[in-house]
């Protein structure tokens, strides 16, 4: 089972693994409750608000759960059939991480099994394994949503070297400011991919933030150039200028990860790439990664977009992967700040 609480999804899921030659993961149940109306108002996530939804949620999450994977409720029968509990430790928001840790710890103590902590962005790249079981490493990871930026060097599962983070926005966020500068709504990054679809990308000549020097990621500075185009030119009128403005920032984002991405294949001399995170389900991104991969001669990997935005499912299967690989188990209590550690 696996325990996710990290920002403002509560999330559980169970997932059935087996190994032989390799791991196999199947999906019994993977159970989410959105707290997006909640954070709709203020454009953003409000970390008290998120902790206490997280609270009277994840009871109610953790029985549908049950239900959906056919397991029993009967804690005696439900010992034999759970192996471990796995729940995201960190990196995010400490009030939510804290309810599902002591969730998961609750019902490990009542079992009589194990609690996993892991780590969030390692559980976002786990996800490929769903639909990819034969992903092998070493590879380039590219782990992007609302609060994260990561190029990570994957050398095996359980030994990481973060190559570049950002700076300052995550794309996520970036995505997030440009649709409350034109009061589109909240999440703005499915908005504006859908907005984008029928936009022309080259409308606007938005900078990319490339930092050629670095491995470093920064958004601010494109977010402050869409910012002076609102207030230079106004709120396009039309539907068709306003998609054309979203494509174009769009497009700038997917270039600059795009660039950092193919710079970190070359230097490392690999030829895999695995996108996961919740900007990694954007239509646009997708296609251009695709597009490279065929032109460049390598291969690129995304979860489903379903398994792209925060999931129990990736949290379970990086703790099958853990118990598969014998790593120790229990790392700790929950850091808001954790590094990737190895195992």
């Amino acid at each position: 089972m696996g325990i996710e609480t990290s920002c403002d999804e509560t999330a559980i899921g169970i997932v059935e693994s087996s190994l032989n030659a390799q791991l196999s993961l199947k999906i019994r149940a993977n159970v989410l409750a959105t707290q997006i109306p909640l954070h709709a108002p203020y454009f953003g996530v409000v970390p008290e608000l998120a902790s206490r939804a997280h609270l009277e949620k994840i009871n109610g999450v953790l029985r549908r759960a049950l239900e959906q994977s056919g397991l029993n409720l009967d804690p005696s029968r439900l010992a034999g059939r759970l192996d471990a509990i796995s729940y995201t430790r960190g990196p995010g928001l400490k009030g939510a991480l804290l309810v599902g840790e002591q969730a998961a710890r609750a019902l490990a103590l009542a079992l009589g099994k194990p609690a996993l902590g892991i780590h969030h962005l390692e559980a976002h790249l786990a996800a490929v394994l769903f639909e990819h079981p034969d992903v092998r490493p070493p590879f380039v990871g590219l782990v992007v949503s609302g609060g994260h930026t990561d190029l990570i060097c994957v050398s095996r599962w359980g030994s990481y070297r973060v190559l570049g983070r950002t700076l300052d926005d995550a794309c996520g966020e970036a995505f997030d400011k440009f649709a409350k500068m034109l009061k589109l709504g909240y999440p703005g990054g499915p908005i504006v991919d859908r907005m984008a679809q029928s936009g022309d990308p080259g409308a606007v000549a938005f900078p990319r933030p490339y930092l050629e020097n670095s491995w470093s990621f920064s958004f601010s500075g494109l977010k402050t150039s869409a910012l002076y185009r609102i207030r230079d030119h106004g709120v396009p009128k039309s539907k068709g200028a306003l998609n054309d403005l979203a494509a174009s920032y769009q497009e700038a984002i997917c270039d600059t990860l795009l660039f950092k991405t193919k710079k970190a294949l070359r230097s490392l001399r690999l030829d895999t790439v695995v996108a996961a995170g919740g900007v990694a389900a954007n239509t646009r991104l997708r296609g251009m990664f695709r597009e490279a991969a065929v032109r460049e001669g390598w291969k690129v990997y995304f979860p489903s977009p379903s398994l792209c935005t925060d999931n129990g499912a990736m949290v379970a299967a990086l703790g099958a992967l853990r118990i598969a690989s014998r790593a120790r188990l229990d790392d700790g209590f929950v850091d808001p700040s954790l590094p990737f550690s190895r195992w």
